[in-house]
C-alpha cells in the first residue's frame, strides 16, 4: 500500500515514531512524510522513506496560512494517491482529516495530547472543536495517549466512536537502557522540558531555592530550550549556584545518567510525558503531577513520586521525602520504573497497534 505521514516536526518524528515508520516500511508499504524541511530529513529518506517539505506554522491561528496549508494536502494527495493516511498533532490531524474526507482516503489519527486551545474554554476553543469535528469525523482508527483525553473528545463529540488507547509514543527500550545508579554524596535532580509556565518550571525553581538552602550537598540541572520570560531569571540563579542550567541538547541520555532523580512538575495538557519514560527506562526514579500523560508512568511510592500541579509547597515535601530515602531504596526506585516501561510502555507496543490498524484497513 501507499502510505502518506502528516507530521508537524521531523525532530519528533526520528525521537518518537522512528521505530513505526521503520516497521512500516520493512512491511513493503511505500510511505511518503509530509513535514516542514529538516536537515535530518535524510535519516528517513535512508530508511526508504519519500520526504516531502511542508510548511506548517505550528502556534499560527492566522486563517490564510491554514488555508494555504489545506492547499497544500490537497495538492499533495492528489499527486500521492495514498492508501492510508497516519497523522500526528493538531493541524495535520484536522486538516489532513478535512482532505481524507474529501478524497475518501482512511485516516489513522494520533492524538498526542489536546493542548490549552481545546482544554482552556474561550472562543478559540469553539473553533477548535468545531474543527475537531469536521476533520475527524470520518477517521477510520483515532489512537489516543492517555483515558483522560479520550473521555474529554468522546464527552464533547468530538471524534468517532472508533478510539482506542496506546501507551503515548513508548520508549526504545534499547536506545534508553539501564544505566548505573549514581553513588555520590551529592544528590542531583533534573528537570528536563521547554522551560515554560505550564511545563511546571515556576515550582522547580521553587523547590531548588527551598532545598539548596537545607541540603547544601543536592543540586538542582535545568536541560531546555529556554523562553524569553524566564532567560533573566535562570541566569540570576545559575550565577549563585541554586541551579546548574545546561541549556539545549540533541541527547538526553548523558544527562540522564549524572543525576538521581526527574522532576518533571507540569501541568500542560500532555499526551504522555516523553521525558518521564525515557528516564523510567534509565533506571531513574520520577517525580510528577497527577496530570493525565504523567500519573499514568508512576506507581507512587514504588517508582517514584506524584505532586499535585501548581503546588510548590507539595513538590518540596516530596522532594524532601526523595532525598531522606537511602541510597538503596533511591536505586531500587529506579529499577521498578525500569521495569513499569518494560512491560507497559515498551515503543513495540505502538509499532504493533499501528501496523494491525493499517492491516485492518487494507483487509
Amino acid at each position: 500500500m501507499r502510505i502518506l505521514l502528516l507530521a508537524n516536526n521531523v525532530a519528533g518524528l526520528i525521537s518518537f515514531r522512528f521505530e513505526v515508520v521503520k516497521a512500516i516500511i520493512e512491511q513493503g508499504h511505500f510511505t511518503t512524510i509530509s513535514a516542514p524541511f529538516d536537515k535530518r530529513m535524510n535519516e528517513l529518506e535512508a530508511i526508504g522513506a519519500k520526504c516531502v517539505t511542508t510548511e506548517i506554522d505550528r502556534r499560527s491561528t492566522n486563517p490564510v496560512k491554514d488555508f494555504m496549508l489545506i492547499c497544500h494536502y490537497v495538492n499533495l494527495i492528489r499527486k500521492e494517491k495514498p492508501d492510508v493516511v497516519l497523522s500526528y498533532t493538531i493541524k495535520p490531524n484536522v486538516y489532513g482529516g478535512m482532505v481524507c474526507r474529501l478524497y475518501g482516503i482512511p485516516q489513522i489519527v494520533n492524538i498526542t495530547g489536546l493542548g490549552t486551545a481545546v482544554e482552556k474554554t474561550s472562543r478559540i476553543q469553539k473553533i477548535v472543536f468545531l474543527l475537531y469535528k469536521i476533520g475527524l469525523r470520518k477517521s477510520r482508527r483515532i489512537f489516543f495517549q492517555n483515558e483522560e483525553n479520550k473521555r474529554f473528545c468522546e464527552m464533547h463529540n468530538l471524534t468517532p466512536d472508533c478510539g482506542s488507547i496506546i501507551p503515548g509514543s513508548g520508549v526504545n527500550l534499547i536506545r534508553f537502557q539501564l544505566m548505573d545508579y549514581p553513588n555520590d554524596d551529592t544528590v542531583k535532580f533534573i528537570f528536563i522540558s521547554r522551560i515554560m509556565k505550564q511545563k511546571g518550571i515556576e515550582q522547580y525553581l521553587d523547590t531548588a531555592i527551598a532545598i539548596r538552602e537545607e541540603y547544601p550537598n543536592t543540586e538542582f540541572h535545568i536541560l531546555g530550550y529556554c523562553e524569553d520570560a524566564y532567560q533573566e531569571k535562570l541566569k540570576k540563579l545559575n550565577n549563585n549556584k541554586t541551579i546548574i542550567y545546561h541549556g539545549m541538547t540533541s541527547d538526553v541520555r548523558p544527562f540522564i545518567a549524572n543525576v538521581h532523580c526527574i522532576v518533571h512538575p507540569t501541568y500542560y495538557p500532555e499526551g504522555m510525558s516523553n521525558v518521564l519514560l525515557e528516564s523510567c527506562a534509565s533506571g531513574r526514579p520520577v517525580i510528577t503531577t497527577n496530570r493525565s500523560g504523567c500519573k499514568e508512568i508512576v506507581d507512587d511510592g514504588v517508582n517514584g513520586f506524584i505532586v499535585e500541579q501548581q503546588n510548590s509547597e507539595d513538590l518540596i515535601g516530596k522532594v524532601r521525602k526523595f532525598l531522606d530515602l537511602s541510597f538503596e531504596e533511591k536505586k531500587n526506585m529506579g529499577i521498578a520504573a525500569r521495569k513499569k516501561v518494560e512491560k507497559q510502555f515498551d515503543r513495540n507496543i505502538i509499532v504493533k497497534a499501528y501496523l494491525e490498524a493499517i492491516d485492518s484497513i487494507g483487509s
